[in-house]
């Protein structure tokens, strides 16, 4: 935890847009081309470009079939800068997401210009020669895509697209049209399901599991291993054991998850975990998929 003077809430001082530690003194921040401003250490594993991202995208897969929630369907991810979030955004006339948005799942048809090369880091710690190309998105099903912001660590960005990748499992098994808090609530249930089996997988000792959600995130965790394709052998190396660094990131995220004071996000994830630990992750998606509220 970051110790400094409560002055420095309101003086300027320079956030890291993942971690949220403020810019030391002596450190300079890495400056991204939307002003975002990235620590050295979430730099170290961030994710610059779409074919950087590939690999998550299969931990994400992995994921989910380990949780028997397959998504047969070929769903394009793109990673993409801030503008181009928000103009898909714009052609999507989403209302409930928030102000700053990392991630969306598709479902129009249109072009989006996706980072087709890692930028470089330039004079004064600046990201420099960012590459961008069109991407046409057909329709082909009820998701086009999936859009995920660009430089950010590996955790944020697993857990943005596990995220995402919930909006696309309901659109595309049939779901009903769900109120935001349920359908936002759940998509955080699964971001923070992976989240917790990544600081299982990438745990040297043995975890107790004390909920049901958590046992969960933990057979997910061995059943991934397990069952990792050669495919995913350069992404699975990088899941192996966590920095001290990487573990406080990742319980930095879920707590944020955890208390996030907003009601569709916040109140809908922890109606939604109530959920799973009292009735189990099928249960609760099965009573979702039949009247459109989480069991109480």
């Amino acid at each position: 935890m970051q110790k400094y003077c409560p002055s420095h809430d309101n003086d300027g001082t320079p956030r890291c847009c993942s971690c949220e530690r403020m810019e030391p003194k002596d450190i300079k921040y890495i400056t991204l081309d939307d002003g975002r401003k990235l620590c050295l250490e979430c730099l170290y594993t961030s994710i610059m470009d779409t074919d950087e991202c590939q690999p998550v995208y299969i931990d994400i897969q992995e994921f989910y079939e380990g949780l028997n929630m397959k998504v047969e369907q070929q769903i394009p991810l793109l990673l993409v800068e801030r503008q181009g979030l928000n103009e898909a955004r714009e052609v999507e006339k989403m209302g409930h997401h928030l102000p700053e948005t990392r991630g969306l799942c598709l479902s129009e048809e249109q072009i989006v210009r996706m980072i087709s090369r890692r930028p470089i880091l330039g004079p004064g710690n600046k990201m420099i020669d960012i590459s961008t190309a069109p991407h046409k998105l057909v329709r082909r099903c009820e998701v086009t895509a999936i859009l995920v912001l660009y430089a950010l660590p590996r955790l944020l960005t697993g857990y943005i697209l596990a995220h995402e990748m919930m909006h696309a499992y309901l659109r595309l098994k049939g779901y009903r049209i769900l109120s935001p808090e349920v359908e936002e609530g759940i998509c955080q249930v699964l971001a923070h399901l992976w989240l917790e089996s990544e600081i299982v997988s990438g745990s040297s000792s043995s975890i107790a599991t004390t909920s049901e959600a958590a046992a969960v995130a933990a057979e997910v965790a061995v059943a991934a291993e397990a069952t990792a394709t050669p495919s995913s052998t350069s992404s699975s190396a990088k899941k192996g054991e966590k920095t001290d660094f990487e573990k406080k990131l990742g319980e930095f995220f879920k707590h944020q998850i955890e208390t996030d004071p907003s009601a569709i996000y916040g109140d809908g994830f922890r109606a939604g975990i109530r959920a799973v630990e009292r009735y189990g992750l099928r249960g609760t998606l099965d009573h979702i998929k039949r009247s459109g509220s989480f069991p109480s």
